[in-house]
């Protein structure tokens, strides 16, 4: 792993009990290795936002811990938008760590305990409007290309618990390389290079499989979360191996609604 030594801190700290889009300020947190927030509504291994459950409540819940940067609210209040700590629904605000531009698979360490490996970009849902009219627009511009930027921040497990607390330095430990950009959280990404060998794959009864491609970096919860030790996916019967995560349903909502 390598090292960057900088100088970031704990803003704020936030959670709620039930599913509501903002979440209550408090001095501090506890993260639970394997599950999240402590008394967090998104606390689990297995998934659950409300959307996700809906999909597949087995799924390994890769969206334990919600993480913004204090930037963003700087930039949203340049449009003309006012946001704080809790509203947007993370757990962790920070200030300092480019958490947008970190590779899959990172780690923030909070104090001296707490220990979270990044997952991927939180993709945001209609009810961000309904807090701000017009919120969800600026949270997913679009860069020159056309492509989709995703900056309502991150998301990650526990793979260390501890308490977190408001002014709590973050250390930022990446991965080896080579690095992966972040994207969306999905439990299933199909590698750009092998889509069409899996699309192509059949199981020796005909069926169409689809190949786990999206590494666990989890702890050894998450990790045994639904795994029969399979070497492919039927849609129907999902065999994956140790390390990797079933893919969504299709036409699944794909979105982080509360």
């Amino acid at each position: 792993m390598t090292h960057v030594h900088m100088t970031p801190c704990v803003v704020s700290v936030s959670r709620r009990s039930g599913h509501h889009f903002s979440k209550e300020r408090l001095p501090s947190i506890v993260l639970v290795e394997g599950l999240g927030v402590e008394g967090d509504a998104h606390s689990g291994i297995t998934v659950q936002h409300l959307s996700r459950i809906r999909a597949d409540p087995t799924q390994p819940n890769l969206r334990q811990v919600h993480l913004m940067h204090t930037e963003l609210f700087d930039e949203l209040e340049q449009q003309g938008f006012t946001v704080g700590p809790g509203d947007l629904g993370e757990n962790v605000t920070t200030r300092g760590p480019d958490l947008l531009a970190l590779p899959t698979g990172s780690l923030l360490r909070f104090g001296a305990d707490a220990v979270v490996e990044v997952t991927g970009l939180r993709n945001p849902c209609v009810q961000i409007d309904r807090f701000r009219a017009g919120l969800l627009e600026a949270a997913l511009p679009r860069d020159g290309q056309g492509n989709v930027v995703r900056k309502a921040g991150i998301m990650g497990i526990v793979i260390s618990g501890g308490p977190v607390r408001v002014g709590d330095p973050i250390d930022v430990e990446l991965p080896a390389g080579p690095h992966s950009p972040l994207e969306r959280v999905r439990p299933l990404a199909a590698r750009e290079d092998s889509r069409a060998e899996d699309e192509r794959a059949r199981c020796p009864d005909g069926r169409p499989v689809r190949r786990a491609a999206t590494p666990c970096c989890g702890p050894e919860a998450l990790r045994s979360v639904g795994w029969t030790g399979g070497k492919i996916e039927h849609p129907e019967q999902p065999e994956f191996p140790r390390g990797c995560f079933p893919g969504p349903p299709p036409g699944g909502a794909d979105r982080d609604p509360a």
